[in-house]
């Protein structure tokens, strides 16, 4: 099942049902994949019996219920991992087959807070996506996978060369 939905809110709140129109709350699943699927070129796949949300061929986000309990899993820049797990680790967590190689699980089955993991996903998306599809999402990842401006960085060297010399 391989799927590409746009849609213009990263978060689904309720799900109609048809029929009577009788309103149903939105599941973690779909909640995330909304979340993802809003991201530029972002696809759909099912990979070892979860779905996994890719950009290209690369997978950025996989929702998994294995060991009983909802997470979901999500490449993370050098450190994050460390950082997140101890800060939080009733939510965060070094999951199995990716963690040593820096990935993140965040639980959602607790207490945790959706925009939190809309940052998460954005993060990850960042760091597998081509650079040229990066450029249309307003950016939460770190400056090193945003790239650099040289323009504004020389205009930012000049103007404070020229206050040094004011105040000398």
């Amino acid at each position: 099942m391989s799927r590409a939905i746009c849609c213009s809110s990263p978060v689904v709140p309720a799900l109609s049902t048809g029929r009577y129109n009788r309103v149903v709350r939105a599941t973690p699943l779909d909640r995330l994949r909304a979340i993802c699927l809003a991201l530029p070129a972002a696809t759909e796949k099912e990979a070892w019996g979860d779905p996994t949300f890719r950009v290209g061929n690369k997978i950025f986000a996989m929702y998994k219920v294995g060991d009983g309990r909802k997470s979901f899993w999500c490449k993370a820049p050098p450190g994050a991992q460390m950082v997140l797990v101890g800060a939080d680790p009733e939510t965060f967590f070094s999951p199995p087959y990716v963690g040593h190689k820096g990935w993140v699980g965040m639980r959602l089955d607790g207490a945790f807070d959706w925009d939190e993991v809309e940052k998460v996903v954005r993060r990850s998306y960042y760091l597998v996506a081509p650079k040229q599809l990066t450029r249309t999402v307003p950016s939460v990842a770190p400056a090193k996978a945003r790239g650099h401006n040289r323009a504004a960085n020389a205009t930012a060297r000049q103007s404070s060369r020229k206050t040094a010399r004011a105040t000398s």
